[in-house]
């Protein structure tokens, strides 16, 4: 089967796992997106017991491209921020790590604000 085929159908059960756990554990709590904070802590642990048992060997290229990429890609996009900024740590890559980590956070935050800012110039509010 075509690795992009993979991504695709271990994307689509991702996304409905994303949907499912976030509903359920949010409820009717508002408050605080204890769904997205679920599923993100959830996905990053998966990802990194299944990244070290595919670095070991126990897992193929398909199975992982699968998981992985496909559904915990769909799952948690957090998941691969938090095992690709422990991997700088481990390998000692600090100026990267705190490169990634400004990036992840400051500006994917400065870009929601640019965003809303530019639809509500060009839409109001």
């Amino acid at each position: 089967m075509p690795l992009w085929l993979l991504v695709g159908i271990g994307g689509f059960i991702g996304a409905i796992l994303r949907y499912a756990v976030s509903f359920v554990v949010q409820g009717n709590n508002p408050t605080f997106p204890w769904g997205t904070l679920c599923v993100n802590v959830s996905g990053s642990f998966l990802l990194g017991v299944f990244m070290v048992l595919a670095e070991k060997g126990f897992i193929g290229q398909e199975a992982r491209v699968f998981f992985a990429i496909g559904v915990l890609g769909a799952f948690t996009t957090m998941s691969t921020f938090g095992y690709e900024s422990f991997k700088m740590l481990e390998d000692r890559q600090t100026a990267s790590f705190s490169l990634n980590l400004f990036g992840n956070f400051g500006l994917v935050l400065l870009s929601v604000f640019l965003g809303k800012l530019a639809a509500a110039s060009l839409w109001g509010k």
